[in-house]
């Protein structure tokens, strides 16, 4: 940018100098109205945050299948034969697994506490 305090040598020179302003004047304008858009940024950043969501959706499915597939597999080809007929029994009914081992869970949980309050570590 040229020294606003020499100024122009002649037309051409102002006219370059006009225009070179003018350029910078738009940019600084559209940066502060982008800065000013609160909604618009707010939206970007919800739409950005709703494809990171779905991307680790997709992930998270993918993970739980190979799981679910590598569990099967195992449980097909190996160990004795009650414990493939639980595991496939499990497969097929998975609500009553969870249910279980969440009630197991909540049972530990309350065996620990109480072992904890009673001083037995």
């Amino acid at each position: 940018m040229t020294d606003a305090t020499s100024g122009a040598k002649g037309p051409d020179e102002l006219r370059r100098q006009i225009e070179q302003t003018r350029s910078e004047l738009g940019n600084t304008v559209e940066q502060l109205a982008g800065k000013a858009d609160v909604k618009g940024r707010a939206r970007a950043r919800a739409a950005d945050l709703r494809d990171k969501a779905g991307a680790m959706t997709v992930q998270l499915r993918s993970s739980a299948a190979q799981a679910g597939h590598t569990v099967h597999d195992r449980a097909t080809h190996a160990g004795p034969r009650p414990v493939r007929s639980v595991v496939q029994a499990g497969m097929r009914h998975p609500k009553p697994v969870l249910v279980a081992g969440a009630a197991g869970a909540v049972v530990a949980v309350g065996v620990l506490r109480w072992r904890h309050a009673h001083g037995h570590h």
